[in-house]
């Protein structure tokens, strides 16, 4: 049996275990593509040979941008790291600049893309690169087709040189350079060993509810980012077949289509899933539409392990049959679990997808520790809603005299790639300081309650925790993104994006007379006094010197493309405070 040390590992495991007919699925021109374990193994042997023949040596550099999750990733994933060179993975929708950044500083020679729209972005900025040269995924008119590889890896008369390469790598030897969009200057290159992220996958398994060689996923999280990576792992290691979404806007048809066990998500994605099905049932009318919010208020209740006694159970039983079904069928009908992760998630919303008979099993993590620190998971009263599960087996988590979580692990980076002096910067001893405040409660369980650098003084020397107030007020229907200011100032205050969609539903349900376009919506004083009446609810949790006095609504959705929020959708905070420098001036009459 295959002892998994590398991540190259991984799929001769899955040979050996499961040898699957459907291990990567891909759709292709209306149908779904299936590449089997063997042909897995069998491409990326051709592309590691291949490259073999290009001259690629043992820690050279080479980049995948993908817009889309695809098979394509995973065998050149694969056939990289066989050589001993690493996979540098771009997040396709940052700039041709920063493109060009992370392809210099990486010292990248060779870039490997999935289409025209990120093609064109590369081929601005390669002149002033070291790639040699840029392949594509998709058939496009003057770029090399990624299949060349294939030709040229045709002849396994250089097997054994591969064999060779694949036996030097060592357990310890750098994997992947990730590039974290950080809210503030250049993006920072996460060394990861092929360890940091073995070692992670291996623990992260006992955590999810997999049946091997039978759960069927459904990915579509980008895989640049290592969320999503080390979930592709884990799945290869159990058998499961991955099925790669066409696109964000495709989840529902896909899923219908391929009827998913489980699948990753984001916290934003859910949000907007909850906003439909919610805006849908405010469509309905009579008896449906009493139904339909008496299973949401059932949901809202919802507790683990049977907690609310045999009558709530009953109830609830009525609502998955009327109500909650439906949800489950617009999602393929077979889901069962859903693993959430990049920011906090709203308690509200745990709970009525649980009560839905999906569950969440919301996980922390970072890049820098390769990257899951902890999740939960339904298993051994292990799941408790509003934490982030216990730690992984073999990840210590110490909190220090300031509340900032310290990770300890084999998972945590090998440092920040040319620059030693960041990497000093977070480390002490053997301890990565996380930046993030929590908390571990009696059981075990870890909550995570802030950021360490986000956390400021008011003018009256009082402490504020922005991430607690956001999170409160993000539970309301009415408010998609808040960003809570006030740092040296006398109150705190915040900048608002509403819900557009919702209070456009809500405008028409009230009959109300506000034109449904966002700057008319931002101007209106009914929209205005609703969202007060929000703020109210989200300031009465809180210490008075906390609370939120002041707001001013956005007509902007925020956004990447826009400039708001990082790849990873957390907010650019100094940014947001300097587009809307005239609502901060007016908040605090500057």
């Amino acid at each position: 049996m295959t002892e998994i040390t590398r991540l190259f590992d991984f799929p001769y495991y899955q040979l050996e275990t499961h040898n699957l007919k459907a291990a990567l699925v891909t759709k292709k021109n209306g149908e779904w593509i299936k590449t089997s374990t063997q042909e897995y193994i069998d491409k990326a042997n051709a592309i590691s040979r291949a490259l073999l023949r290009l001259g690629i040596n043992k820690h050279d550099k080479i980049a995948i941008i993908s817009s889309t999750n695809r098979t394509e990733w995973n065998i050149m994933d694969i056939g990289i790291l066989q050589t001993g060179a690493q996979n540098i993975p771009i997040y396709p929708t940052i700039s041709a600049e920063d493109y060009e950044y992370v392809l210099n500083h990486s010292e990248a020679i060779y870039c490997f893309v999935s289409d025209k729209e990120v093609l064109e972005k590369v081929n601005k900025v390669k002149d002033r690169t070291q790639l040699k040269d840029v392949f594509c995924f998709d058939e496009i008119d003057n770029c090399k087709h990624y299949s060349e590889l294939f030709k040229l890896g045709e002849d396994t008369s250089n097997q054994s040189e591969v064999q060779q390469r694949k036996d030097n790598v060592k357990p310890t030897d750098l994997a992947t350079i990730i590039y974290t969009s950080g809210t503030t200057g250049k993006p920072k290159g996460v060394m990861l060993s092929h360890d940091n992220i073995t070692s992670n996958v291996l623990n992260s398994i006992p955590r999810l509810p997999l049946t091997s060689g039978e759960t069927r996923v459904l990915s579509f999280l980008p895989i640049c980012h290592i969320f999503e990576r080390v979930l592709i792992y884990v799945y290869q290691h159990n058998g499961s077949s991955i099925y790669f979404a066409e696109g964000i806007d495709k989840i529902g048809d896909n899923a219908k289509e391929i009827k998913p066990n489980l699948m990753s998500v984001v916290p934003r994605l859910l949000e907007k899933v909850y906003d439909k099905i919610y805006a849908k049932g405010n469509d309905l009318t009579g008896i449906k539409y009493k139904l339909f919010h008496w299973a949401i208020a059932l949901g809202e209740e919802w507790k683990p392990y049977k907690e609310n006694g045999a009558w709530y159970e009953f109830k609830l039983t009525i609502a998955r049959k009327l109500i909650f079904s439906k949800w489950k069928e617009a999602l393929g009908g077979e889901l069962t679990t859903m693993v959430s992760g990049s920011a906090a998630l709203q308690p509200r919303l745990i709970r009525v997808f649980c009560a839905a008979g999906m569950n969440i099993m919301e996980g922390y993590g970072l890049t820098e520790t390769s990257p899951v620190v902890s999740v939960g998971m339904m298993r051994n009263k292990s799941f408790k809603v509003g934490t982030v599960g216990k730690p992984l087996s073999g990840v210590e988590v110490k909190i220090a005299e300031d509340g900032e979580l310290l990770i300890k692990g084999r998972n945590v980076m090998l440092g920040y790639f040319k620059d030693e002096e960041k990497t000093k910067s977070v480390m002490t001893g053997d301890y990565f300081h996380t930046g993030d405040k929590g908390e571990i409660d009696s059981e075990g369980f870890l909550k995570i309650t802030g950021r360490k650098k986000e956390m400021f003084k008011t003018s009256g020397g009082k402490y504020v925790i922005p991430p607690l107030l956001e999170n409160e007020l993000k539970q309301s229907r009415f408010v998609e993104q808040v960003m809570v200011i006030g740092e040296g100032q006398k109150m705190p205050a915040a900048f608002i994006q509403p819900n557009f969609e919702f209070i456009k539903d809500w405008i028409e349900l009230k009959k109300l007379n506000i034109e449904k376009n966002n700057t008319a919506i931002c101007n209106s004083n009914i929209v205005k006094e609703r969202i007060q009446e929000e703020l109210n609810t989200c300031n009465s949790k809180f210490g008075k010197w906390e609370q939120i006095k002041r707001f001013e609504l956005t007509p902007d959705v925020w956004s990447l493309e826009s400039g708001h929020l990082t790849p990873t959708m957390k907010m650019k905070r100094n940014v947001i405070k300097e587009i809307y420098k005239e609502l901060y001036n007016k908040i605090y009459d500057i």
